[in-house]
């Protein structure tokens, strides 16, 4: 393979003394209120603050690539440039590229209508002569060509035509006269984007008092699907715990004349409950919200909702778990996981899950009578996944016109695609095999009995979790690799695939985007990143390394990143900064990107070696790997985090593996309290946030997945006892600064009170930084990342950090 070239609470339980760098050797040493005192420079603060994402990604041009595909020959595009965003024709049969269109011309004419100067006669027509007055001078009236307020694009197949809405009207821009027409106003959706639209843009779905339905596109109409929707039984209703909102979670068929939603009763799920920081009384806030054990969980009643006739059709089976097939929520993209209508909508697919996740059904429903059969069940004692990615579309499809249907199993330790009889649903025979995992189905084709898919590790000599495109038949003959070039890949198939766009990059290169046709061969390049501003600012590409896990045989794979100053004849502390999954890992995707977990090349700049290791229990390796910790959650791969950094210290002298710390937010909070008790000899500082420290008061969906069912073992111990971190506060020797959101409905902060509550009746010191009315997100804000940064430089590095350093946005 060829390599490419309000106000914050705070709580300190500490004072600091002053400390010689050079002389320090522990992360434990304090200082004192004395008159010399070691100061961390400011600069070096300025310098890390030039590292942090909101910084660095708008210098990254020509690397967002979104491409349309028109016919088989041509495609459109638009690619962030330093300009902006532009738009481009791509003619594949001519390795030829131009503009779309004049973005100066159309955004002069957009304005022109703005302002109500539109020479259209009446008729909707504008005077493309009126194409050398458009402001871009951050005139408030004015429209940027470069940041045009245009949406739902569409090139006509001849190439003459561009479709597209503006000020919630239709146009259409002829593309060789600059001719420009308005169509008629659209009418009003509901704020917030709280609907889903159907597949051709015919209808708009939303929900009003507990109940679903439609706004015809085309008539302005609203239209009511159901009618007995309640409060805590409603239709298409978005309330996962965790995660909620207004808008309808249903999946449409292609045709748009049916849906398949629920109706969600969580009439007798217990409540969760939060305060809401306010002037006198602070505002209750509570939700239903299940949690690991409960009796009383939501549950699903299945329907199939008929657009034309404005029926719905119950379906013959019994209520099901909120769940889907694979990790995380119930919808990718706008849709509901897990369902597939057949062409001509007699038959709706779907996969039922098992609340412990262990067991996945293949039902077929008739949409006509709400008749269920039964095709296919798996069972797995750990737990299933259909896909090993976080959020992944899952990898099943039914094929109706040859009664079989492709179904993805790690029966065999490894992610691999199956084909099976539709009636039977017996394994006809294996259409992907070997020590590697499918990640994506990409497209498949019936009447060639050919998928395309991507796959990630089939190449021993390369990073395991990079994904290449492939396609073989459905009798597992004839695999074929489309990606020649090493790297991470991200493709768009043609209509017919006989073409797709490739973006390529690593973790060190920037993207590259060409047009491969279907042997690989590239047809031509569109787009090559641009990131020399990124590096005139002094960031480093993250350095890939191998090592060991803790059963001294299994490779993991981790990123290291260095201070722009590097000095081989000094010595770092090294910080770990840390996702333990399952779903996911620390350093997430191979694609390049200048920013990564934890704003990484941030905090390196203040004199760190920081590292990210994707250790055991994350996905997109084998089964035994991914499930390497199941039911002892607080293992979190730390003696694998703490086999890799040590045998980085052993291979490089000016790492100093006895400071060595540890940071994280979310599942990263968890793993970084779980290193600070149960690691308590090897990480002397942790930064953790917003952790779900006790998965008991954790969604139960989470827990009952990967920690097992809830069951009582005696008077004092439950399944769950042995990843409860409160009872595991007393072995903390480190400095551990704990943060949570007083209003984070995800992770909620009962978990960490939990802890602090033990570290008192303990005697323990420690921090606590409290964000009032901040939800589970605020691990990026300016405030949080500074305590951040202070904490180290204090008892990692000895010194003194700039008092209150404004982080710039």
């Amino acid at each position: 393979m060829l390599r490419y070239a309000i106000p914050v609470f705070t709580v300190l339980l500490f004072t600091i003394p002053p400390i010689n760098i050079q002389a320090q050797t522990t992360a434990t040493a304090t200082v004192s209120a004395a008159t010399n005192l070691n100061l961390m420079p400011a600069e070096r603060y300025r310098m890390a603050n030039r590292m942090l994402s909101w910084k660095l990604n708008g210098k990254v041009y020509n690397s967002i690539i979104q491409p349309e595909w028109i016919h088989e020959q041509a495609l459109w595009y638009r690619v962030n440039t330093k300009n902006g965003n532009e738009y481009f024709l791509a003619d594949v049969a001519g390795s030829m590229k131009e503009p779309l269109f004049d973005q100066q011309k159309l955004a002069a004419n957009l304005q022109a209508q703005a302002r109500g100067n539109m020479n259209d006669g009446g008729d909707g027509n504008v005077d493309s002569r009126n194409g050398n007055d458009s402001k871009t001078d951050g005139d408030s009236n004015g429209i940027d060509p470069y940041s045009l307020p245009i949406s739902d694009i569409e090139v006509s197949t001849d190439l003459t035509t561009v479709r597209f809405v503006y000020d919630n009207h239709r146009w259409s821009l002829n593309r060789g006269t600059g001719e420009l027409t308005r169509g008629n106003e659209l009418p009003a959706l509901r704020p917030g984007g709280n609907y889903v639209m159907s597949p051709g843009g015919r209808y708009a779905a939303f929900i009003r008092d507990h109940n679903l339905w439609l706004k015809d596109m085309h008539s302005g109409e609203d239209m009511q699907l159901t009618t007995e929707g309640e409060a805590g039984y409603g239709f298409a209703t978005d309330s996962q715990g965790w995660s909620r909102s207004n808008r309808p979670v249903l999946a449409w068929s292609a045709d748009e004349t049916m849906i398949s939603t629920y109706r969600l009763d969580e009439r007798m799920v217990e409540e969760m409950h939060l305060l809401r920081t306010t002037d006198g009384r602070p505002e209750l806030v509570s939700w239903p919200y299940a949690l690991p054990g409960d009796e009383h969980v939501p549950m699903h009643e299945r329907y199939v909702i008929k657009i034309p006739e404005q029926c719905k059709v119950k379906l013959q089976t019994q209520l099901y778990h909120q769940r889907t097939s694979n990790c995380c929520g119930l919808t990718r993209g706008s849709e509901w996981a897990d369902n597939e209508f057949s062409p001509g909508n007699e038959t709706l697919a779907y996969v039922a899950t098992s609340r412990d996740y262990k067991e996945v059904t293949l039902k077929l429903a008739d949409t006509r009578t709400g008749a269920v059969r039964e095709v296919f069940a798996e069972r797995d004692e750990m737990f299933i996944e259909t896909n090993l990615t976080s959020r992944g579309v899952p990898n099943w499809r039914v094929l109706h016109g040859s009664g079989e249907f492709i179904w993805f199993s790690r029966n065999s330790n490894w992610g691999h695609l199956y084909l099976h009889d539709l009636e039977t649903g017996e394994l006809k025979n294996a259409i992907t095999t070997g020590e590697w995992n499918v990640v994506d189905i990409i497209r498949v084709d019936v009447d060639a009995r050919k998928i395309w898919f991507t796959a990630a590790g089939m190449n021993p000599d390369e990073d395991p979790y990079e994904d290449y495109l492939y396609s073989t038949g459905f009798n597992g003959s004839g695999l074929q690799a489309h990606t020649p070039v090493s790297g991470h890949h991200q493709v768009t198939l043609s209509p017919d695939a006989g073409h797709f766009v490739d973006t390529f990059s690593d973790v060190q290169n920037a993207p590259v985007t060409v047009v491969r046709d279907s042997s690989g061969a590239i047809v031509m390049e569109l787009e090559q990143a641009d990131i020399s501003e990124v590096l005139a600012e002094g960031w480093q590409k993250p350095e890939p390394f191998v090592t060991k896990a803790r059963d001294g045989e299994t490779d993991i794979y981790g990123l290291m990143f260095k201070p722009s100053d590097f000095d081989p004849s000094k010595k770092y502390p090294v910080i770990n900064s840390i996702y333990p999954g399952p779903q996911t890992g620390s350093i997430g995707t191979r694609a390049f990107s200048v920013s990564r977990r934890g704003q990484a090349h941030a905090l390196a700049e203040l004199g760190f070696i920081v590292v990210q290791i994707d250790a055991m229990g994350t996905p997109k390796r084998s089964r035994d790997f991914h499930t390497a910790y199941y039911g002892e959650m607080a293992d979190n791969g730390l003696p694998d985090q703490i086999a890799a950094m040590q045998e980085l210290a052993r291979r490089h002298s000016w790492i100093d593996i006895n400071r060595a710390g540890i940071y994280g937010h979310s599942g990263g909070g968890f793993a970084t309290a779980a290193a600070m008790f149960t690691h308590p000899d090897f990480f002397k500082v942790g930064v953790a946030g917003a952790g779900n420290l006790d998965n008991r008061g954790y969604t139960y969906y989470w827990g009952e997945k990967f920690q097992g069912s809830y069951t009582v073992l005696d008077e004092d111990r439950d399944s769950y006892t042995n990843q409860a971190l409160q009872y595991q506060v007393e072995n903390l020797r480190g400095k551990l600064m704990l943060s949570y959101g007083t209003m984070d409905s995800n992770v909620h902060p009962n978990m960490t009170n939990l802890v602090i509550n033990e570290l008192i009746r303990h005697n323990k010191d420690f921090d606590l930084v409290v964000m009032p009315n901040r939800g589970h997100g605020y691990g990026n804000e300016s405030y949080k990342i500074r305590r951040t940064w202070d904490y180290f430089v204090m008892h990692l590095l000895g010194l003194v950090p700039p008092r209150e350093y404004d982080i710039e946005r």
